[in-house]
């Protein structure tokens, strides 16, 4: 007969409750706090910051304060719960640790071979907020007990629905040690489809920010999604975990320094995603400069203190040694060229100060015989002048771009002006790069980057001089590289973001997709990314997998969200993007949002472009026409890893609805 557990459920219940009480005397001391300062600077900096405590103290009822326990053996016999934040009581006295203390780490790593000191580990079950169940592992016995935790599949397997929620208490061992990593390491994450990898991204931003908050706080930590959807996918992870100090954006908001207009001709954009693009905008900035031919006169009351021409050159060529931006040696001509005329008055017998050299690099005549050697270069009107000129494009791409190369570069129809150009993605990580080379783009403390395969070595450079003297968490799998520019390796991207010692790991547990889910997906690796370890599934739960050929796709698929639409968890209807205008009238009398709409708002049934699927999850998939998802990208294998994302979506079933045959990769046993 098993032992009865009641009292100890309701003794966990009853701390629950303390512990949900004593965080709300927690905000309420927070929000009392009176401010006192007679600079008005100081009383919003101390508003700010009383705000995001408050923030930080919020407590959700449908979300559980803590999630498991630890018991220390001797000789401390501590007991400590662990949860999403730091609880204290009256007297200041731990009621529930933040997952991220260095006290939590055996509830993450320890276990019978290594307990880690702890000899119970304690996981709590859930229902809408409220304590349901707990289970117990004794890390000290060496009878045989069971592989899974049941507490722990259930939360894995939980339902999904609206954006995605923190995996905090479902981290595993080979997941904490990279969640772990110190703020100065570069880690980049090669992730198979369902291991977790976003969510491991996230929490270790929210782990750096808790080990290094004052390095953070003033450096700050950004988060690069591929899309504004994904972004509010992703978007309550942080907050959830208390951490509202850091930013997300896409690549293409990072470099939006002009209008975007849209993509370009693919075959084009994967030009200007090309590295050798930078050393032809390096040539360009650098051309504006200018050696003098005349000397550098400068009146003086009675005097006229002269700057031989070779002298100026002697400046300018030591500017440009030492490797600086173009603008700061266009900021530092003109105190160069004052400091030689207040060498010729020391010459001549004065005694000039700092104050003199100020003013005399601030005169007309330095001012403006320094412009005329080092103008001021506006990066958008470059590229236009660039893309606008055959000339002087091949003044500057000679020896690194073809002469077939460099025509494709050049608009067929030629703006009015840079303001009224329509600018590509691609066309702006050029003027970001070229703004770099003139001011120095400023570095932030951490980024965490997802989805990294499909940027470009020109678009991997604009997120990487974003964090040049800070370290990077890179997200993604080569297998699912959608764009025609996608990286090759991470070697590669590596070298482009600037972090060629970071240390890689590959997770290939998968923890969402279920078993017959992944092994029907990965049929296509042999031909999409035959370097890569094949993913497996972890989980119990073998999960569902229909395939049926039909008369017509979109009435099956009607039919099949219909069906699932019973049963708890998210559905996406995954279509090829042409048929996104047929499937919103298919659905007609259903509810349900289209993901890439202003609106696309939370729904039970979102319609997914097949080009919007990556990073996402549903409980239910519907899948239609594998081989349209595969044509409608630039080439076969483009095609197939597209399809292998909108494959790997599913974390229950999965069903595939299909007129046309399917890729023959697919077919095949």
């Amino acid at each position: 007969m098993p032992p009865d557990t009641s009292d100890t459920l309701q003794a966990e219940k009853d701390y629950l409750k303390n512990s949900r009480a004593a965080l709300a005397v927690m905000r309420e001391k927070t929000g009392a706090l009176e401010i006192h300062s007679a600079d008005r600077v100081n009383q919003e900096f101390l508003k700010a910051a009383i705000y995001r405590r408050m923030k930080e103290l919020e407590d959700d009822p449908d979300v559980p304060l803590f999630f498991g326990r630890l018991d220390y053996l001797e000789p401390t016999d501590e007991t400590f719960h662990i949860g999403r934040r730091h609880v204290n009581d009256a007297l200041g006295e731990p009621l529930v640790v933040d997952w991220r203390a260095d006290i939590s780490v055996p509830f993450y790593r320890a276990s019978k071979t290594e307990p880690m000191g702890v000899g119970v580990r304690r996981r709590f079950g859930f229902t809408h907020g409220e304590m349901t169940a707990f289970e117990d592992e004794d890390l000290t016995s060496t009878a045989p007990t069971q592989q899974h935790s049941n507490i722990l599949d259930a939360e894995i397997e939980r339902p999904r629905s609206g954006p995605m929620r923190d995996i905090v208490a479902t981290i595993q061992p080979e997941q904490d040690v990279i969640v772990r990593a110190g703020v100065d390491d570069t880690i980049c994450v090669q992730g198979a489809p369902g291991t977790g990898k976003t969510a491991v991204g996230l929490h270790r931003a929210a782990y750096l920010l808790y080990a290094y908050r004052d390095q953070l706080s003033r450096a700050g930590v950004l988060v690069v999604g591929p899309n504004a959807s994904f972004l509010r996918y992703i978007g309550d992870v942080l907050p959830a975990l208390g951490e509202i100090e850091a930013k997300q954006t896409t690549v293409e908001e990072l470099v939006s320094r002009v209008k975007i207009a849209g993509p370009g001709p693919a075959l084009v954009d994967v030009l200007k995603g090309d590295v050798r693009m930078a050393k032809v905008l390096h040539r360009a900035v650098w051309s504006h400069v200018d050696l003098p031919k005349e000397s550098l006169v400068v009146p003086r009351g009675a005097h006229r203190w002269r700057v031989a021409a070779y002298q100026a050159e002697e400046l300018i060529t030591e500017l440009r040694n030492r490797g600086i931006r173009y603008g700061a040696g266009r900021a530092m001509l003109p105190q160069r060229l004052a400091h030689a005329v207040l060498l010729r008055m020391e010459a001549a017998g004065d005694s000039p100060d700092d104050r003199v050299q100020d003013s005399v690099a601030r005169s007309r005549p330095v001012k403006q015989y320094a412009e005329a050697l080092w103008p001021a270069v506006d990066p958008a009107k470059l590229l236009f002048r660039l893309f606008s000129d055959p000339e002087l494009l091949a003044e500057h791409a000679d020896g690194i771009l073809t002469a077939d190369e460099q025509a494709m570069l050049i608009w067929d129809k030629v703006p009015r002006s840079a303001g009224a150009a329509k600018w590509s993605v691609a066309d702006a990580t050029l003027i970001d790069e070229i703004a770099d080379l003139v001011d120095r783009t400023p570095s932030l403390g951490h980024v965490v980057l997802d989805e990294a395969q499909d940027l470009s070595a020109m678009q991997l450079r604009a997120v990487g001089r974003r964090c040049s003297t800070g370290s990077m968490t890179v997200l993604g799998d080569i297998a699912q590289g959608t764009t025609p520019w996608a990286t090759p390796s991470w070697d590669d991207a590596l070298k482009h973001l600037g972090k060629t010692g970071a240390h890689t790991e590959e997770l290939t547990a998968g923890f969402r997709v279920p078993g017959q889910v992944i092994e029907y997906a990965a049929r296509l690796l042999p031909t999409i990314a035959p370097h890569l370890k094949p993913p497996t599934a972890v989980r119990r739960a073998r999960g569902e997998l229909t395939i049926s050929r039909v008369p017509d796709s979109l009435v099956a698929a009607v039919t099949a969200v219909r069906e699932v639409s019973e049963r708890p968890g998210s559905i996406g209807l995954i279509v090829p993007d042409a048929l996104v205008p047929a499937t919103r009238k298919a659905l007609h009398g259903i509810a349900f949002s289209v993901l890439g709409d202003e609106d696309d708002a939370d729904a039970h049934l979102d319609v997914v472009p097949a080009s919007l699927a990556k990073g996402l999850e549903f409980d239910h998939v519907v899948l239609v026409e594998p081989a349209d998802i595969v044509a409608g990208e630039a080439d076969e294998r483009t095609g197939l890893r597209r399809l292998y994302v909108c494959l790997t979506r599913a974390v229950t079933s999965l069903i595939v609805v299909h007129r046309e045959d399917l890729p023959g990769v697919l077919e095949a046993a």
